[in-house]
């Protein structure tokens, strides 16, 4: 590189700089700052040093929302990261159609999760909704789907759906970059179907497979609208999202929030690690 090209490198990252400084940084650093004071609306400010952090390990609603999000964040590493890399393996071998079925599985992605809550509203409504419709037409009886039994799993299927299809195409275009020769190797050795699958495949793409798996992790932990269209978080649908936006603009106290907003970073990057531990292994390279 030479030397002057330094100042245009540096010309193309201040506009993602300061982007990342004022929606990332500053956000994070205020909400660090704001974490060690009790705080009623934007008037009164009291510094409490560590009382909020303190009081976190008391708050069973917050120990509740925890175990929410891990059952939610359970749904999505095993149905959403699964069943998109099942429809990767799957379309990764048709010779014909792809762009048409990485189109179609994709579409939801492009969806406002608002929008889908609100339709699946729709589905679940008791009195009038399609599921329940359908049962009824069929001779069964209705049932709650957002009772409190059910209702996590309820909100766990269109979280689930929305975001198949993004990390669909992550493991189609990380399966499209295997040399061909590989295959051709395998075919020889016998190796092919569900072998070739679970013997080439999956560990050539395991790298990739860690990023999904982070990106669920993350995004589960920023699971909001379909909880607040769909529950209101009522019926045991708390979440972390859900309980650290009561906290701040509901209850208007913006110090404990922001220490939730904390204790979620904090509990996401504990968990990504701990993900990448466990699939820590030696990655065949190419």
């Amino acid at each position: 590189m030479m030397k002057g090209d330094r100042k245009y490198i540096v010309m193309f990252l201040l506009p993602a700089a300061a982007f990342m400084s004022v929606f990332l940084y500053y956000p994070f650093f205020k909400s660090l700052f704001l974490s060690f004071f009790r705080t009623k609306g934007f008037t009164t400010r009291t510094y409490v040093g560590f009382d909020n952090y303190i009081r976190m390990f008391s708050d069973n609603l917050l120990g509740a929302a925890t175990l929410h999000t891990l059952e939610l964040m359970f749904y999505v590493i095993v149905f959403q990261v699964g069943i998109a890399l099942f429809l990767a393996v799957l379309v990764d071998n048709i010779t014909w159609g792809k762009s048409f079925f990485r189109t179609v599985f994709f579409f939801p992605v492009v969806i406002s999760g608002t929008a889908i809550a609100l339709l699946f509203v729709l589905f679940y409504n008791f009195q009038f909704g399609l599921l329940n419709t359908i049962l009824q037409n069929l001779g069964f009886s209705k049932i709650n789907w957002l009772s409190e039994s059910m209702a996590l799993k309820a909100v766990g299927i269109p979280t689930v759906w929305h975001y198949v299809g993004f990390y669909f195409v992550l493991f189609l275009t990380a399966m499209s970059k295997i040399p061909s020769d590989f295959y051709e190797a395998a075919k020889l050795e016998g190796i092919t179907g569900v072998k070739k699958t679970f013997l080439l495949t999956i560990p050539l793409i395991m790298s990739d497979i860690k990023v999904v798996i982070t990106l669920a992790i993350t995004g589960t932990l920023k699971v909001f609208e379909f909880i607040y269209v769909l529950t209101r978080g009522q019926n045991g649908t708390e979440v972390l999202g859900t309980y650290m936006y009561k906290k701040a603009m509901v209850d208007q106290n913006f110090g404990y929030g922001s220490t939730i907003a904390i204790y979620i970073v904090v509990f996401g990057v504990l968990l990504s690690l701990l993900a990448n531990r466990l699939l820590k292994r030696d990655e065949i390279t190419y």
